[in-house]
């Protein structure tokens, strides 16, 4: 029995493996599929990227609704305080200007009459 000590099989890398194809291959499609070790990285990587992106997607497009009642909920508890305190402003703005408006409006109209009592 021989005692010489075994080498191990050498296992090829990913990018051994793509840089070791011939460039006919390359870029000729083949008509078998091909293994993930055929694969470049970067095209698994953007295949995941796609996958992860339609995913995305999908979770979005069924949460939506969800997220726009809770959204406009929320929206609403937070600018109730904001609306009320314009509206009280609004309104108190309001009636003053109308007071304004009725004073002139009174004193116009008294000025009116005056003036006919004054003439006849």
């Amino acid at each position: 029995m021989s005692t010489e000590p075994k080498q191990p099989k050498r296992v090829p890398t990913l990018t051994e493996v793509i840089i070791d194809l011939p460039a006919d291959q390359s870029a000729a499609p083949s008509a078998q599929p091909r293994s993930d070790a055929q694969v470049a990285p970067e095209t698994l990587m953007a295949e995941a990227l796609m996958q992860e992106t339609r995913i995305v997607s999908k979770v979005i497009e069924r949460l939506q609704p969800r997220i726009d009642v809770l959204f406009e909920h929320r929206l609403r508890e937070a600018l109730a305080p904001t609306v009320a305190r314009i509206y009280t402003a609004l309104a108190d703005e309001m009636r003053k200007e109308l007071a304004r408006k009725l004073r002139e409006a009174v004193e116009q109209a008294v000025n009116e009459e005056l003036g006919r009592h004054r003439g006849a």
